[in-house]
Order: C-alpha cells, then sequence, then structure tokens
C-alpha cells in the first residue's frame, strides 16, 4: 500500500492528494479513478458559487492586503 502510486490530483489548497491511485489509473477513489465516475460532459455545477475560482482567491487576497495596510496605517497615525 505505502509503494503504490499516489493520486495526481490536487486539493484546493493546492497540495497533492496523498491517496494511493485505483489500480490502471492515474486518480484515486474519489477524484476520478473508479468505474463510470467524474461529472458528465459539460457538467457546471462546479462553478455554482465560484468560491474558489482564481479571481474570487485573487480578490479575497487584494481585500487582505487592504486590511492589512488600512491597519498599519491606524497604527502609525495613533503614533504606536
Amino acid at each position: 500500500m505505502l509503494a503504490s502510486p499516489r493520486c495526481g490530483a490536487r486539493t484546493r489548497l493546492g497540495r497533492p492528494c496523498r491517496a494511493p491511485a485505483v489500480y490502471g489509473k492515474n486518480h484515486c477513489r474519489m477524484h476520478g479513478g473508479g468505474p463510470r465516475s467524474g461529472a458528465p460532459k459539460g457538467n457546471q455545477n462546479a462553478l455554482k458559487d465560484g468560491l474558489y475560482t482564481r479571481e474570487a482567491r485573487e480578490e479575497r487576497r487584494r481585500v487582505r492586503e487592504l486590511l492589512r495596510e488600512t491597519r498599519r496605517f491606524m497604527r502609525d497615525l495613533a503614533g504606536g
């Protein structure tokens, strides 16, 4: 089991999945290695809320940076 090839999928954090791949496939049973697994062609369900799209992640990153800069400015303004 420890020597078996690993799943080729990536998690939402960008790290590789650590589950073993299904025999003869490149992915584990949870990421599409099972028979007849996966979404149908043209499936749009993954885009339902867009929480993990590149644009949404970049926007959240910009908001965090803006908050960081605002806190820094307020701290400097208060003389701290």
